[in-house]
């Protein structure tokens, strides 16, 4: 797999650190649904409950699909083997 590479010119350019940069690019994912709500999360480095509200906070409808759900009830099913 490749690995993606911005040039530090481009990123001074944003304004952006790496970490603001992959949120967004997380959020923009997510609300065009080529993420999931777990894999933009995990993009942008956050919990997915603060994730969630950073995108409730900028009014951006959270998609819960049954792939959703059934990753949660996986996710749980590993909890109680622990």
């Amino acid at each position: 797999m490749k690995s993606l590479s911005i040039s530090r010119e481009l990123m001074q350019s944003t304004g952006m650190n790496e970490s603001e940069l992959l949120l967004e690019i997380g959020v923009m994912l997510f609300q065009r649904s080529k993420l999931t709500l777990a894999q933009a999360a995990k993009l942008a480095d956050m919990p997915r409950l603060q994730f969630q509200q950073l995108l409730a906070s900028r009014q951006i409808p959270i998609h819960y699909d049954v792939d959703d759900l059934e990753q949660d009830i996986q996710t749980l099913k590993n909890l109680d083997r622990l």
